[in-house]
């Protein structure tokens, strides 16, 4: 590692210059990342390992069903090559159901379903503690223009579609999760694609799969307990020889 030229390093991953021109290696840490609060600064053994395994299985799947996205390919347990893209200064939040800081801000009690998906922007600045903003904010700054904000809620609710039927499918609610979007050029023709890592440290998962209770009564979806392990567990890319057990993050 200390014989590549670093690119950026951010609370969870190190971008190194990549073997070709127009890429980066992306390395995961073990660091614990939120995304919309503040940074916690704790490590958790082999998370960084998951996350590269878990990331690497939503962006395939991504890209399968034509949703473009940074990643080229897994290259060993914690590092993938992926495509350098200029990133757009936005956290792009999708909310299903209330909870954390939109229970906070609004009182909507937690859990509550939300009559259809909610996109929020959060202005990428840990100094200013990573804002939320409206699309006023974005255009009058010049972050993206309306284009820009049509085609990445457009992209926001198709990767919100594809999650929510995965998680689904192995007894998990995807409460909310967090994107970030990248510029490519082709030419003189610009597009956006998912950028980062789709991972835990990105989303608030539920577990729908509830123990039964003594009396044969189920109790409510919870948080998702040991949520990297158990989510690559049911995902079935689980390395054998990783495993721990940490919280989900919230997002604010």
């Amino acid at each position: 590692m200390a014989r590549r030229k670093k690119v950026y390093e951010g609370k969870a991953k190190i971008l190194f210059e990549g073997p070709e021109p127009g890429t980066l290696i992306q390395y995961f840490k073990d660091d614990i990342s939120t995304a919309t609060v503040a940074p916690i600064s704790t490590a958790t053994e082999g998370k960084g390992v998951l996350n590269n395994r878990l990331s690497e299985f939503f962006m395939t799947g991504l890209n399968a069903i034509g949703v473009p996205t940074h990643f080229i390919r897994r290259l060993n347990m914690r590092e993938q090559l992926v495509r350098m893209a200029e990133i757009v200064p936005l956290e792009v939040v999708v909310r299903n159901f209330a909870a954390s800081g939109l229970t906070e801000r609004l009182g909507i009690p937690e859990g509550t379903p939300l009559p259809r998906p909610i996109v929020e922007y959060y202005y990428k600045d840990d100094n200013l503690g990573t804002p939320l903003v409206s699309e006023e904010h974005i255009i009058a700054f010049n972050w993206a223009n309306q284009q820009d904000l049509d085609d990445i809620v457009a992209l926001a609710l198709r990767v919100n579609d594809f999650l929510s039927g995965v998680m689904l499918g192995v007894g998990v609610r995807l409460m909310d999760f967090r994107l970030e979007v990248g510029r490519i050029w082709e030419g003189d023709f610009m597009r956006l694609i998912v950028a980062d890592e789709i991972s835990p440290d990105s989303m608030l998962l539920w577990d729908l799969r509830q123990t039964e209770r003594a009396d044969g009564s189920m109790p409510d979806p919870a948080p998702l307990q040991d949520v990297y392990t158990e989510l690559a567990r049911r995902l079935g890319v689980l390395p054998s020889n990783v495993t721990h057990a940490t919280k989900p993050s919230l997002i604010n």
